[in-house]
């Protein structure tokens, strides 16, 4: 296989941050069982494919859903501080 992508911004966490619109778009919302409890991670993948083949090795059956976030940001700026330009004294 070649190189892969999975980032978790947020591991065991509540399910209403998947809300957040400031996410990427390419984030996903990973449900899991943990002793019959669910629990949910956010995660950014290059292929849902891969962040399911992760999950799925980790979790085997106890794995339940993944299911993208109400992320909008281009994952390609998101993170990125704009740097304002300093703004020149008027003559």
């Amino acid at each position: 296989m070649g190189w892969t992508f999975l980032k978790i911004l947020h591991e065991d966490c509540d399910p209403s941050l998947a809300l957040d619109k400031s996410l990427p778009y390419t984030a996903y919302i990973i449900e899991y069982l943990v002793d019959d409890i669910s629990h949910y991670d956010i995660a950014v993948g290059n292929k849902v494919s891969e962040m399911f083949d992760h999950y799925y090795d980790k979790h085997k059956k106890d794995f339940v859903t993944i299911t993208q976030t109400e992320g909008r940001a281009n994952p390609k700026l998101w993170g990125a501080q704009q740097a304002t330009p300093p703004k020149k004294p008027k003559k």
